[in-house]
């Protein structure tokens, strides 16, 4: 995997970069998957030779995350990042709010899964192309 690139992506991320720009860049750095551990402010990516790498997340003031998980919040959140009207800091926060404790991005099945501390989950699927 190319960590530069991996670091670069989350700079991408932080300013708001349209998520399947930040994706393809990943996949150029032989990404396959990542979590984002949100309770220990984190990501660690999955090379698609079962390497690893971590990188933190850049989150100054944060929320506690909530201890239950709201379903149809993160759902919300995920669309107001899709369409542009909140950039990724925010989405994170919302998210913590929301009661996500960390979330998996599966490239190569196009969704994310965010999961709250009890088990409880919500799959989002890829948005199609053209969209965030």
């Amino acid at each position: 995997m190319n960590t530069a690139t991996i670091a670069e992506c989350m700079k991408l991320s932080f300013a708001d970069t349209p998520f399947p720009q930040v994706i393809a860049n990943l996949i150029g750095a032989g990404v396959c998957s990542y979590t984002a551990d949100l309770a220990a402010r984190r990501n660690t990516y999955y090379g698609t030779a079962g390497e690893s790498f971590d990188e933190p997340l850049p989150l100054m003031a944060s929320p506690p995350i909530a201890a239950a998980f709201d379903k149809d919040a993160v759902a919300a959140t995920v669309g107001a990042i899709q369409q542009g009207r909140i950039g990724y800091a925010e989405f994170l926060v919302k998210i913590m709010a929301a009661g996500c404790a960390s979330y998996s991005v599966f490239i190569g099945g196009r969704k994310v899964m965010y999961f709250g501390r009890d088990g409880d989950f919500h799959t989002e699927h890829f948005p199609a192309a053209g969209k965030k």
